[in-house]
């Protein structure tokens, strides 16, 4: 039996990987009763490697962007551990928003106007004269309150006012794009590539777009509604030569690289950021649809059989929509969970001494439904979050709406 260790919270990449017959370690730990959890911070990069050498773990998985910042890759790769994440010196461009905006201006990627702020006072003089709505965030995420989309100059400087008065260094202002979100994920072993899903994104937290912009409230896998023409022009213009500026400096990316990005019209497109994992909101969504043994397939980018092994990764004809459930405020029982048909990844929930769920202010749990066709799995979903409805209880409704 594989024994693999995942560095951060990613619930449904570990039941996954358990479901191959694999034992799952998990640090700093996850709410799953599928792995056994660690209690060693994501960053402890030093003591991490202790866990892996004294528990003779075969494969390492890094999804948080505080492990990956840590340069675990380096560490393990030096003391000959399997490790599948990329190096921090090949992943700073996905986990500092400013590095990754100066990236794509490198690249002449098409991405919104931007500005990226030091001091507040040049930050406010910007805003005076920006196009709005404009989107305000912090450098690198904190998933609770790292963006801000804002409609007047008002809303613009009492928020950028709020993150450099918590601490931040540096504030990144750009021009908010009209159209349709999505995100191309590619698996790469740092010189191969291979598309490994197109997903939807949901980011505003109110159906149609309104309320707070968050990291991600939602999605469904495969996103039909990218032209194959745009997708061949990202994977070229963006991720190759992504990767090609990597291996010149001796740096190659290993791992899964998304490249978050907005269609504009039917054959345009422009390149918000770029993530170097998976999401938790779309995750599930995105390993339903995949057909290869997820172990193999990480185990050969990390140890350099991938070109060898694959020229292809293959995906099901499935369809996933994901809906992450939050809640007005903590304590209440989330019922129904051992009726729904749909998979649940718990984010933040915590169990009660009877061994029930229970609410926590925020982001509870996220749901994902997988059928034949889209609209049965936004049906199948739409199903369990009413079986599942509690007081306060709150979700993005359009999400499973038949029309899409």
């Amino acid at each position: 039996m594989k024994k693999i260790l995942i560095v951060g919270n990613i619930c449904s990449l570990a039941e996954k990987l358990a479901s191959l017959g694999a034992e799952i370690y998990a640090a700093p730990g996850m709410k799953s009763d599928m792995v056994c959890n660690v209690d060693i911070r994501e960053d402890d990069a030093s003591g991490l490697l202790r866990f892996a050498v004294d528990n003779e773990i075969d494969l390492t998985i890094a999804v948080s962007e505080k492990a990956i910042n840590s340069d675990i890759a380096s560490v393990f790769q030096a003391n000959e551990k399997l490790i599948f994440a990329p190096a921090a010196k090949s992943a700073d461009f996905a986990i500092s928003k400013a590095l990754g905006k100066r990236f794509l201006y490198k690249l002449h990627a098409p991405t919104p106007k931007f500005g990226i702020f030091e001091k507040p006072q040049l930050a406010f003089e910007y805003l005076k004269n920006a196009n709005y709505p404009i989107v305000v965030r912090c450098d690198t995420a904190d998933f609770s309150s790292d963006r801000r989309c804002c409609t007047t100059f008002e809303q613009a400087k009492d928020f950028t006012e709020d993150l450099f008065y918590r601490g931040e260094q540096k504030v990144i202002m750009e021009d908010y794009v009209y159209g349709h979100e999505f995100t191309l994920y590619v698996v790469t072993d740092g010189y191969l590539a291979l598309p490994l899903a197109v997903v939807k994104n949901f980011k505003f937290s109110e159906s149609g777009d309104g309320g707070v912009l968050t990291s991600g409230i939602g999605a469904y896998v495969p996103d039909y509604k990218i032209p194959q023409e745009v997708l061949q022009k990202i994977y070229k213009n963006i991720v190759l030569n992504t990767l090609q500026m990597f291996q010149k400096k001796g740096t190659p990316y290993v791992g899964i690289l998304g490249v978050e990005a907005v269609l504009t019209s039917d054959d345009t497109y422009t390149v918000l950021e770029f993530k170097p994992f998976l999401q938790d909101f779309d995750c599930q969504a995105v390993l339903n649809s995949v057909d290869e043994n997820l172990i193999e397939l990480f185990e050969a980018c990390a140890n350099g059989s991938f070109a060898d092994e694959y020229d292809e990764i293959l995906l099901n004809d499935c369809f996933s929509a994901s809906c992450v459930v939050s809640a007005s405020f903590a304590g209440e029982v989330i019922p129904n969970l051992d009726f729904i048909t749909s998979n649940a990844a718990f984010t933040g929930s915590s169990r009660n001494k009877y061994f029930e769920y229970i609410s926590v202010k925020g982001n509870c749990l996220v749901l994902t439904s997988s059928a034949k066709t889209l609209s049965r799995a936004k049906k199948n979903l739409l199903e369990d979050l009413d079986l599942i409805k509690f007081l306060g209880m709150k979700y993005r409704k359009d999400i499973t709406l038949e029309k899409f």
